[in-house]
Parts: C-alpha cells; structure tokens; sequence
C-alpha cells in the first residue's frame, strides 16, 4: 500500500528489542508509523546495544515504566515470557491501550496474556513471518517486513478499530495482513515454520554427533546441502525452545505426519522404486517454484548469496 506520512500512534512501546523489536523500530521510523518509539528492557548490555543505535527515542530499563504512557505495546520478547510481562505492565496501561505480540504461537499467547489485561485494553496478537538466523538489537533492518505476511489472531468480540488499528500499523510497516484463528495460525505455522526449524536442529546435531566423520569434513563439504540447514539451526534457541513447548500439540501433529512419510520414502529407497521418488521429487520442486512465484524467496543463484570475491 501507499506510504502515508500521519502517524497511526502518538507512542509505541516495544517490550524487547532483538531482531523483530529492533527491525519494527526502524520500520516505524522509516515510514513515520509513531511519533515516538519507547523501548523497555531489563538493565544489561543489549540495552547499551540499544541506546548506541539509536534507532528509539528512548530506552527504559524497566518493562512496566515504559508502557505508561503507549497507545500501542508490542511483546517482542520468547513468548514464554509473555504472561509474566503482562501481568506486570497491566497496572501500567493506559485505558484504550492496544497490546499486541510478534510470536510465532498464538493460542498460548492467547492464553497467557488475555486473562492478565484490564478492562479497555485491547488486545490484537500477531506474528510477523519474517526474521533471519540472527538475533540481537544490531541485527533488525526496516525491510525485513516488506512483502512478508503479518497474521492477526484476534479473538471473537474484540475491538474492531483496535484490529484495523494493528492491521494498519503493519501494512504501513510494509506487510501483507490476513486475519486467521489462532490454532488455525498455530497448525500452520507447524508445518511451514516450527518442524522444519526442528528438522534442522536435529539434521545438525546427528552431524555434529557423527563419531565417523570429523568436525573439519562436516564443515568443509557443507556446501552440499548441511549448510542450509545450519542457517536454519542458527536461529535463537530461547525463542526456539518456548515455540516448541507452547505450540507442542501442533508441532507433535505434524512430527507424526512427516515420520510417516518418512517411512514411506525410507521403504522407496529400500525396494529401488525410483517412480515414487522421482514424483515425490517433481512435486516438491514445484513448490519451491511457487513460493518463488509467491514473492516469498528469491530465484537468484545459490539462494541469493554472494560469492565472496
């Protein structure tokens, strides 16, 4: 959509500020979605970090201090944090305050930060499907949203200008918005995000436990395939961690589905039966080809990565 140049919010509160906290600060400040941004962090060296870079108005080091006075809070911390947060800024919020999220698991978020809220704060989860391996207030980028879906949870009977208000915000953040319900959200997100993050962890640790090959090999013929799987397994593992206990039904679903055709590939490759493989490898391949189509990746040789010169 057009950039628009009114701020959607006077000010906006964002509790945590690594790669998601650091890059929507930067995409506010680029596209004047907020006339101040506030950051609320627990005292330590990512709030040094912080103040360094200058991409806030202000840094608080103490969490329910800074959404005093926010039209707008935004949890960007592991979301198994989250209902200990909102129970301490509840006291804090401002009637008419909206709180919302950027966890990749939404019925627990529902769950353990619905029930802490006062009455006249709305409440709008969300996630941003978007990020890198990298994490830290140094790692954000305003463009890490452009293009990228932002899915809205909200519960049946909330605030209808709260939900436009939160929609808003992340189309002039550069998002493409659906609305969906949360253990929809949470079912999806299983297969497309949260078991292929587990795949790679344990791909990489089977490698790294290999007592047959030596650390030096596995890195040096990386480039046969490992390697991205290590991008992936890059990823913060706190946030890793509390994704996977809060979304564990979902997650062991689709751990079941993918462990029966794993089997089924497993007997393929068994029994010679090149036909059912090489359909299977016809099929993925188109969907590599879509989500390319899609605007969700880049075609461009090696992923996109640049050689080094």
């Amino acid at each position: 959509m057009a950039k628009q140049s009114e701020p959607l919010f006077d000010t906006v509160a964002l509790i945590g500020v690594g790669l998601i906290g650091s890059s929507i600060a930067r995409a506010v400040r680029r596209d004047q979605v907020a006339r101040r941004v506030v950051a609320g962090v627990r005292p330590g060296a990512s709030a040094k970090t912080l103040k360094s870079l200058n991409i806030v108005d202000v840094v608080i080091e103490d969490i329910p201090a800074a959404v005093k006075d926010a039209d707008l809070v935004i949890l960007c911390t592991p979301v198994g944090s989250y209902g200990e947060i909102a129970k301490a800024i509840a006291p804090q919020l401002k009637p008419g305050a909206i709180i919302s999220d950027v966890g990749s698991v939404k019925q627990a978020v529902v769950d353990s930060v619905g029930p802490e809220l006062p009455a006249g704060v709305h409440f709008v989860p969300a996630h941003p499907v978007a990020g890198t391996e990298h994490s830290g207030p140094a790692a954000g980028f305003a463009e890490l949203f452009d293009g990228r879906w932002c899915i809205l949870t909200p519960a049946n009977g909330s605030d209808k200008d709260a939900v436009a208000k939160v929609k808003a915000f992340w189309e002039r953040c550069g998002s493409k918005v659906e609305i969906m319900d949360a253990k929809h959200h949470d079912l999806v997100l299983a297969i497309t995000s949260h078991v292929p993050h587990l795949i790679a962890y344990n791909i990489v640790g089977t490698a790294s436990d290999l007592e047959t090959v030596t650390n030096s090999e596995v890195i040096k013929y990386s480039a046969g395939g490992f390697r991205d799987f290590t991008r992936i397994a890059a990823s913060d593992p706190t946030m890793w961690r509390d994704v996977f206990l809060t979304n564990k039904d979902a997650v062991l679903e689709m751990l079941g589905r993918f462990s029966e055709d794993l089997t089924a590939l497993q007997r393929a490759i068994r029994w010679g039966d090149g036909q059912t493989l090489y359909e299977l490898f016809s099929r993925t391949r188109a969907i590599r080809r879509q989500i390319i189509d899609a605007g969700q990746e880049t075609a461009r040789p090696d992923f996109g990565r640049q050689e080094k010169s």
